[in-house]
C-alpha cells in the first residue's frame, strides 16, 4: 500500500510539474502544457483501466485553469474533465447497508465550494457564499461586447456557473431522495445549497433578481444576433482569426446551457424552500436555521410590480411543476381572502388549484370581477402557460402527485374550463371595446365560440350588425401565437375525449 501510495504522490508531482511556467514567456507554450496536464488528467483518472481519483492539488489545478482561462479550448476542456470527474468520483452518495439507506459524504474529495474556515485551505479561487452571488451579479450585469478578451470572461463565467449548479444538484439529490424517507431536516441543513443561501453574507433577493434578470436578459434572446456581432467586427476594422470565430459561434451554445443552469438552480432553492416549510411544520428547525423569504414569494412580487415580464419569464421557465406553482400564486394574490397566519400555523387555507382558477373565469361576471385586478393580456398569458404545465404534469409519471393536487380536475374538465375562460375574456373585451354600460349577457347558445350579444340598447346596431365568431382568428382580443395554440389544443382533447366517450 505504501508503495502505491508512492507511486500517486510520485505521478501527481510529475503531472502538477506540467504546469510550472517558471521560465517560460510564450503564451503559447504555457496553453500546450496546461492542455497536456489536461489530457494526463483524463488518461489516469478516466480513461485508464485502473482510475485512480485525482489529488486536491491537481483537482485545485484544474479548476484554476477553468478560472483563467484565455481560450474556448481550455475553458471547455477544463470544465468538461471537471464534469466527468464528477460523475466518477462521487462526494455524496447512498449507500444500502442492511436495507437501509445512508448518505456518505467524501469529506477528502475536493471542492469548489469553501463553506467553513479552513487554514488548510489556501487557495483564492475557490467560491465561498460571497463569490457565488458576486458571480451572479456579473453575469446579470453583463452586456455583449465585441471585444474578444470580454467575451472569453463572459465564457468563463457561464462555465463556472454552469458546473458549480452542477455541484449544487449533485449534493442535493441524494439527501432529497433520502429526505423522503425519513423526513429528517439535517440533511438538508447541512447542504452546500442552504449554507450558501442561509449567509447572512448574501443578500438572497438581490441573487434572485439577478437570476430572473439573466432569464429575461439574456437566455431569452438567446445572442441570436451571434452572427450579426461576428460582421460588426469584421466592419469595424479588427482582425478575426479562427478562435474569435469559434467564441461567437459558441456563445448561443453557452447561454442556452446556462439559461437551463439558472432554471435548474430556481428548482433546487424552491426545492429546498418546500422542505423547508414542511420541517417548520414539523417543528424540526431552530434559530440557527435562521430565515429568509422563499424565492417563490420573491419572483412573485417582480412578476406582479412588472407585469411586462411576466410573458418572457414563463416562456423560458419550463420546469411544469414549478411553473404551474408560480401561476397559481399569482392568481391567489387576486383570488383569495388571506389570513394572518404565524410560519408553523396548521390552520392555513387550501391552496388555490388550477380548476379553481379556471372557476373564477367561469362566468362572464366573475370574469368581469378578476379583469379588475388583473388585465386581460396577463390572464390569457398565465392562463396559456398554466394549460402547458398542466399537459406535461398530466403526462410525466414522476408528476403523478403534483397534477391531482395541483391541477384537481380531469384533462377534459380542464380543456373545456380553459376554453370557456377564453370566451368569457372575450366577452369582457367586447364589452370594452364597445364601450358598454351594461354587462348582462344572455346564456350562451349556438356552436362553439360563439358568444352571447349584451343587452345594451346604446350598442344595439353595431351588436347586431356583428357576426358570431368561429374560432380566435376573429376575435377583437388579440392573442398570441402561444395562446393560440394553447386554446386549439384545449379544443382538439376536448373533441377528441367525447368523441371517444362517445
Amino acid at each position: 500500500m505504501d508503495k502505491a501510495q508512492n507511486n500517486n504522490r510520485g505521478f501527481d508531482e510529475n503531472t502538477m510539474a506540467i504546469l510550472d511556467s517558471s521560465g517560460i514567456k510564450d503564451s503559447r507554450d504555457i496553453h500546450d502544457d496546461r492542455v497536456s496536464f489536461l489530457e494526463a488528467v483524463r488518461s489516469t483518472s478516466l480513461a485508464s483501466d485502473s482510475p485512480s481519483a485525482p489529488s486536491w492539488n491537481m483537482y485545485d489545478a484544474i479548476f484554476k485553469i477553468l478560472r483563467d482561462s484565455e481560450s474556448l479550448e481550455l475553458a471547455m476542456a477544463s470544465y468538461q474533465i471537471l464534469s466527468d470527474l464528477d460523475k466518477q468520483y462521487l462526494r455524496v452518495y447512498l449507500t444500502n447497508s442492511g436495507g437501509t439507506d445512508e448518505l456518505v459524504i467524501v469529506k477528502e474529495i475536493w471542492s469548489p465550494f469553501i463553506l467553513v474556515q479552513e487554514s488548510v485551505i489556501t487557495s483564492n479561487h475557490l467560491f465561498d457564499t460571497l463569490k457565488f452571488s458576486a458571480l451572479i451579479e456579473d453575469m446579470a450585469q453583463a452586456v455583449n461586447s465585441l471585444d474578444v478578451q470580454e467575451g472569453m470572461k463572459a465564457v468563463r463565467n457561464m462555465l463556472l456557473f454552469q458546473y458549480l449548479v452542477n455541484v449544487l444538484e449533485a449534493d442535493f439529490i441524494p439527501r432529497h431522495t433520502l429526505y423522503k424517507e425519513s423526513l429528517n431536516w439535517v440533511l438538508f441543513r447541512e447542504s452546500v445549497l442552504n449554507m450558501i443561501l442561509g449567509s447572512r453574507k448574501v443578500n438572497f433577493k438581490s441573487l434572485v433578481r439577478d437570476c430572473m434578470s439573466l432569464v429575461l436578459k439574456r437566455c431569452r434572446h438567446n445572442m441570436r444576433n451571434s452572427l450579426q456581432d461576428l460582421k460588426v467586427v469584421k466592419e469595424s476594422g479588427k482582425s478575426t482569426n479562427d478562435s474569435d470565430v469559434s467564441l461567437v459561434n459558441a456563445i448561443p451554445e453557452l447561454q442556452r446551457r446556462t439559461c437551463s443552469a439558472v432554471q435548474k438552480l430556481f428548482t433546487l432553492i424552491m426545492g429546498l424552500d418546500d422542505i423547508r416549510k414542511e420541517a417548520d411544520l414539523l417543528g424540526a428547525t431552530s434559530r440557527i436555521d435562521g430565515f429568509r423569504s422563499p424565492a417563490l414569494e420573491i419572483i412573485l412580487d417582480e412578476l406582479t410590480y412588472n407585469i411586462n415580464h411576466v410573458s418572457p419569464f414563463l416562456e423560458v421557465f419550463a420546469e411544469p411543476k414549478w411553473k404551474l406553482e408560480i401561476i397559481l400564486l399569482y392568481f391567489s394574490k387576486y383570488c383569495l381572502k388571506h389570513s394572518v397566519r404565524t410560519r408553523r400555523s396548521n390552520d392555513a387555507p387550501k391552496d388555490l388549484t388550477l380548476e379553481g382558477v379556471l372557476n373564477y373565469f367561469s362566468s362572464t361576471m366573475s370574469t368581469k370581477s378578476i379583469m379588475k385586478k388583473i388585465t386581460s393580456e396577463v390572464a390569457q398569458v398565465l392562463l396559456a402557460h398554466a394549460f402547458q404545465a398542466c399537459l406535461s404534469l398530466k403526462h410525466d409519471p414522476e408528476h403523478i402527485h403534483d397534477s391531482t393536487e395541483k391541477i384537481g380536475a380531469t384533462l377534459l374538465q380542464i380543456c373545456n374550463n380553459i376554453i370557456s375562460a377564453f370566451q368569457n375574456l372575450r366577452k369582457i373585451d367586447d364589452l370594452k371595446l364597445l364601450g358598454c354600460p351594461c354587462y348582462m349577457v344572455f346564456e350562451q347558445e349556438g356552436p362553439e365560440f360563439e358568444y352571447s350579444r349584451p343587452l345594451c340598447h346604446q350598442n344595439e346596431n353595431l351588436l347586431f350588425n356583428s357576426s358570431p365568431c368561429v374560432g380566435p382568428q376573429s376575435w377583437n382580443l388579440e392573442l398570441t401565437s402561444f395562446e393560440k395554440e394553447a386554446l386549439f389544443t384545449a379544443a382538439i382533447i376536448s373533441s377528441q375525449k367525447l368523441g371517444t366517450e362517445g
